[in-house]
């Protein structure tokens, strides 16, 4: 029966996310209703029966996990371009939030002072995963999307850490009489925490750099370390796990020079499953009773989170910042709550009611009934709200190119030529490197990656070409973006068709291997680079129509077609250009054409 319950589990967090992924909500939003109903209003899962004694390990384990991805993600020496106001929000602004939602957790819903430091410090995390696909709905400012986007990438793990040390003091204090008892506890708890988490972050960096474990152990070996590190720290320091884990994903991804994009993927798909599941046994372990029992004060609360909290932590944290009021008006409203709250929350709960402190029951409800109603209100009114104030971005018309090389180099620069915004994405630095010195923007990685998603600048992306010569890359990339941008908006270059049926490809990435015509593939368009064609832009005219241009141009193919309004179409087919619009063509090496001249017969 558990293993049957297990399997349920999982296949219906697969159906959440997949809902998810179709209405394009945060995922956070389905995993905790599910979790809802087949716990308190259905009672069909109780996880404590199902896991026993296992619950609580595997819990602290999932968190440790999560909390050790999002570490991975900060790099300290992008804190120095994220600008003040970021800054400001993940110092004097989280400060400011824990400040006031502890205090009317106390005053207003009269919980012990130690649930409600711990509520108001949990509750200062927004974090990427529901930020990220709200923005890429609401298609807020540029300015107010880096803040947003930023704000969740960084506070994710300063938040948790914030939260670890204030639960730490509180869990402390409750355990000892004197002040000084306290802070000694808590300044070994802090120490341990922290030295573990380096020393797991140097030895990790040794065996990568000395390549003492072989590359495909890298995954799992650093997975088995995560662990090890937060069991050795928590057995040394009661609750020290999670700040060692956090520690030790900070000490990583600040090491120059050392590669964990594999890493950080597996991570990533690892996460989402931990999420998935754990989430689902998480609401369902909520006593509802707990929230009717508090009554109307829990509205209030929320009122606060939304109303005050937030407002004041912008109001602070833009002090004497250039941004107009309307800018701040929706920065003050767009916080959604999310993972790293939830499960955190879950980890502190268990523990300080283990402690045998009043109302630690209360601190998950709370923060769940936080979770739901920032998602699920923010979700429906930020939109608009941007709409009315003038803070959403114009019709997107940025171009991504998936491919950095130099084919999409060069129909990057010539598109960026004409006016059009291009960005272009590429796994292999070098490429990136060549694409930034010729003044074209380039993300270096996977544009389908979870970290693109944060840092690409999808909101203002219109069409996607796919110009990679590795068909797999091309792929991904067309399934990935069909879906969010529409199929009508991506196109890719064509791969063999002993590749295509050997391979199986779906019948969306056939469908949309139509760039530049079917007997264009990215060999043919490499080797006319190479040999020294050039692509150019040519208008025409009553008197240089496109019979006039076809004949002085023998062999050039037609890339695109910009329009007297500037719109630019992309060629897949046959083309009759009209007088007035501009040709961005591919010309092919002049001895080409003079060889083709003299060899008529040739192909």
């Amino acid at each position: 029966m558990t293993a049957l319950s297990l399997a349920g589990i999982a296949l219906i967090s697969l159906l959440a996310q997949w809902l998810a992924w179709a209405l394009r909500v945060p995922a956070i939003l389905f995993l905790l209703l599910t979790g809802l109903l087949l716990g308190p209003v259905t009672g069909v899962l109780n996880p404590d029966l199902l896991l026993g004694d296992l619950l609580f390990p595997l819990v602290s384990l999932s968190v440790a996990v999560i909390l050790f991805e999002g570490a991975l993600t900060l790099h300290l020496a992008e804190l120095k371009g994220i600008g003040k106001v970021v800054r400001n929000l993940c110092s004097i602004g989280m400060l400011t939030s824990f400040a006031v939602i502890g205090a009317a957790s106390y005053f207003l819903l009269g919980l012990d002072w130690r649930v409600a430091m711990v509520l108001g410090a949990v509750l200062v995390v927004t974090g990427p995963t529901v930020v990220a696909p709200m923005l890429n709905v609401i298609r807020p400012v540029k300015e107010i999307d880096k803040i947003l986007r930023w704000e969740g990438i960084v506070i994710d793990p300063i938040g948790a850490l914030f939260a670890v040390l204030i639960f730490e003091a509180v869990l402390l204090g409750s355990q000892e009489e004197m002040v000084t008892h306290t802070l000694w506890a808590l300044a070994k708890t802090v120490g341990i925490g922290s030295f573990i988490g380096v020393a797991a972050g140097w030895i990790t960096t040794l065996i990568i750099r000395k390549d003492w474990l072989p590359v495909s152990l890298h995954k799992f070996g650093v997975l088995a370390l995560v662990l090890a590190t937060f069991t050795l720290s928590d057995w040394l320091s009661h609750e020290s796990g999670l700040l060692a884990v956090t520690v030790f994903g900070i000490w990583l991804a600040n090491q120059d020079g050392l590669d964990l994009e594999e890493v950080l993927t597996f991570k990533e798909d690892l996460a989402v499953i931990l999420i998935s599941s754990l989430f689902i046994l998480l609401a369902a372990r909520l006593d509802l009773a707990q929230l009717w029992q508090l009554g109307p004060m829990v509205l209030v609360l929320l009122c606060v989170v939304q109303f005050v909290a937030r407002p004041l932590c912008i109001l602070v944290s833009t002090h004497n910042s250039s941004l107009p009021w309307r800018a701040k008006a929706l920065l003050s409203w767009i916080a959604p709550r999310g993972i790293v709250a939830a499960a955190v929350s879950a980890s502190f709960a268990i523990s300080l009611s283990e402690a045998g402190i009043p109302d630690a029951g209360k601190l998950v409800p709370l923060v769940f009934a936080v979770i739901i109603s920032t998602v699920v209100l923010q979700s429906l009114t930020s939109a608009p709200l941007a709409g009315l104030l003038g803070m959403r971005q114009p019709t997107p018309n940025t171009w991504l190119l998936i491919g950095a090389n130099s084919v999409a180099r060069a129909i990057g620069k010539a598109l960026a030529d004409q006016g059009v915004p291009v960005y272009l994405s590429d796994p292999a630095w070098e490429h990136c490197k060549l694409a930034r010195m010729s003044n074209l923007p380039c993300y270096f990685g996977n544009p389908q990656s979870e970290h693109a998603e944060l840092h690409l600048p999808l909101t203002s992306i219109s069409t996607v070409l796919a110009l990679s010569p590795n068909r797999h890359n091309n792929a991904l990339g067309v399934l990935h973006f069909s879906h969010q941008f529409g199929e009508d908006k991506i196109y890719s270059l064509r791969s063999s068709d002993v590749h295509g049926k050997a391979n199986r490809e779906s019948a969306t990435f056939r469908a949309r291997q139509v760039l530049f015509g079917s007997d264009v593939n990215f060999a043919r368009l490499s080797g006319l680079l190479a040999r020294g064609g050039q692509i150019k832009a040519t208008r025409l005219s009553e008197t240089f129509d496109w019979v006039a241009y076809q004949a002085a141009n023998p062999g050039a193919i037609p890339l695109f077609i910009m329009d007297a309004r500037q719109h630019t179409q992309v060629v897949t087919g046959s083309v009759a250009p009209v007088p007035g619009e501009l040709i961005i063509a591919l010309q092919p090496p002049k001895e080409n054409v003079a060889k083709t001249e003299a060899s008529p017969g040739k192909d």
